[in-house]
Order: C-alpha cells, then sequence, then structure tokens
C-alpha cells in the first residue's frame, strides 16, 4: 500500500477526527479512538535536559539502538532541545540532523547547542500542525521519541513523513508502555504497541520490530508498506 491510499485517505478531516470535552491532559480531539494529549511547551525545556533522564529512560541505550549509517539523514521530529539531535549529529558525522519542531524557542535551543558543540550538521526545521517542513524521498530515519501521542493531526504528519522516507527509511516511535500500569505516566502519555501499529497502518507504515531495550518506553520500527 502507498503513503496516504487506501480507505483512511479518502476521509474527510471531520471524518478522521472526533471532537469532545477535553480531559485534563488531551485536547479533545480523537484519532482512531485515542485522545490525542497536549503539547508540552518550550517553558518545559529544563524537564528535557533533567540529569536522571538518562537513567530514567536509558536514552544512551536508545541512540545505541538507533539504526544509522554515517551518511544517514535523520529527522528528530519534535526535537525539542536537541537532546537527541546532538548525540544522533555525530553519530551521521558525513550525515545532517534535521531537528524539526513547532516551536521557535525550542529550534533556537538546539542552535545554539549545536553551535556550542561545534556540530555542524544539525539544521532547524520549522514545522507546523499538519507538515512536518520534509522533501519528498530526503530522509533516511524519523525519529519520535515522546512526541507522537501529541501530534494534533497525526494522520496528516505521518503521511507526510511516510512521503519523505527514503524506499528503505525508518520510522522511530518511542513511547511510553500503556500496557504496563506500573510505568508512572499519565495515560495520554503512553501508548500500546497495538495503537501505535493500527495508526501507522492507516498512512501505509508497517511494523517491523520492536527492540526491547528501554526500561518504561516501546522502541518500535516502522517501514514504508510494499504498493499494491
Amino acid at each position: 500500500m502507498a503513503a496516504g491510499s487506501g480507505p483512511e485517505s479518502a476521509r474527510s478531516d471531520a471524518e478522521r477526527y472526533r471532537e469532545r470535552r477535553p480531559s485534563r491532559d488531551g485536547i479533545g480531539r480523537v484519532y482512531m479512538g485515542r485522545e490525542i494529549a497536549r503539547v508540552m511547551g518550550y517553558q518545559g525545556a529544563a524537564w528535557l535536559e533533567r540529569p536522571t533522564r538518562r537513567m530514567e529512560e536509558r536514552t544512551d541505550l536508545l541512540i545505541r539502538a538507533l539504526p544509522l549509517e554515517e551518511g544517514d539523514v535523520v529527522a528528530d521530529i519534535g526535537a525539542g532541545t536537541g537532546y537527541f539531535s546532538l548525540p544522533i549529529a555525530r553519530r551521521v558525522p558525513r550525515g545532517r540532523v534535521l531537528a524539526v519542531d513547532l516551536q521557535a524557542e525550542m529550534l533556537s535551543i538546539v542552535v545554539r547547542r549545536a553551535d556550542e558543540a561545534g556540530l555542524t550538521n544539525i539544521e532547524p526545521v520549522r514545522a507546523t500542525e499538519t507538515d512536518p517542513g520534509l522533501a519528498p524521498s530526503s530522509v533516511d530515519l524519523a525519529l519520535f521519541v515522546d512526541v507522537y501521542h501529541e501530534i494534533s493531526h497525526p494522520y496528516e504528519v505521518m503521511r507526510a513523513v511516510a512521503e519523505a522516507l527514503e524506499p528503505d527509511g525508518v520510522v522511530v516511535l518511542v513511547e511510553y508502555r500503556a500496557e504496563d500500569p506500573s510505568v508512572p505516566i499519565k495515560p495520554l502519555h503512553k501508548m500500546t504497541q497495538r495503537q501505535a501499529k493500527k495508526e501507522m497502518r492507516a498512512v501505509g507504515l508497517e511494523w517491523l520490530q520492536t527492540i526491547d531495550v528501554l526500561p518504561q518506553q516501546h522502541l518500535m520500527l516502522f517501514g514504508k508498506a510494499p504498493e499494491d
């Protein structure tokens, strides 16, 4: 199935999303049975850089597990402060990292941190709620770390991401495990593998594997489904 083809692509915005009264942590928009969570603003930048994050989430294992080559182009979508953009840039010295974010304030932080680190292969990309701003067939790996569940227009964004992938490109979704009640994260900020697979299928992405190396999160890989 080609990206964006099939019954889901023919639906209107009103049919695709259902609006309801927002819950405490949600925006009131429901997609495929899931209420979309609120976006964390740039005011929460310090939380992204908290000293305990590495051990809580084992972000070192996450970065090590990414299937990267030195010349790859990586889109770090919802890049925030560049927490992942900077170490990934070191893993792709002959490639590029596209630090994608809705918030100009976050992108300013990424640019400043990249300059301080002497990294010249990080490019800021200002996204919109429906468009990540990526050229077709330009990305080897698109990374979403604790971001996808907050995207207000997931169908439109993921369809654009699928089109931006190279033929053998990979989407990596990292989400807190909703199947595990012991994971101390608000429900709307967690996701089951079943839900993630369903939503990726809607834009022509098929599940490739889940790498079970993280203490609290799924690390799920998806690729383009074969065209009919």
